[in-house]
């Protein structure tokens, strides 16, 4: 099974990721990220906005089974990250999550 934690980090590091919720909604509205990833305390407004807009434009999306503070962890940002918008993978395989998960279901964080 792929660790979330890790393929999260390889995207980061090696790919195009985008923070922020305002991004998210903004990417799923016109269908340019390849997945979003949304972390579990993310507000409910902002939270219900990015899975609105991605199942409109066919965008998948993950929640993350942690904090938005351990997110940021995972990314190695100073700050919190309620969201992120996956435009490349780079050297990820986080986008293999979706062919055996379902879009709604939680993964990562501290188990």
């Amino acid at each position: 099974m792929i660790d979330i934690d890790k393929a999260i980090a390889a995207a980061v590091k090696t790919g195009k990721v985008t923070f922020g919720a305002d991004s998210a909604i903004q990417n799923a509205k016109t269908g340019k990220a390849k997945m979003i990833v949304i972390a579990s305390n993310c507000p409910k407004n902002l939270r219900e906005d990015i899975e609105h807009y991605c199942k409109l434009s066919n965008v998948p999306y993950i929640t993350f089974r942690s904090s938005a503070i351990d997110l940021a962890g995972v990314c190695g940002k100073p700050f919190i990250v309620s969201a992120l918008s996956i435009r490349e993978p780079g050297d990820s395989e986080i986008l293999k999550l979706m062919e055996k998960a379902e879009p709604e279901e939680s993964f990562g964080g501290n188990e």
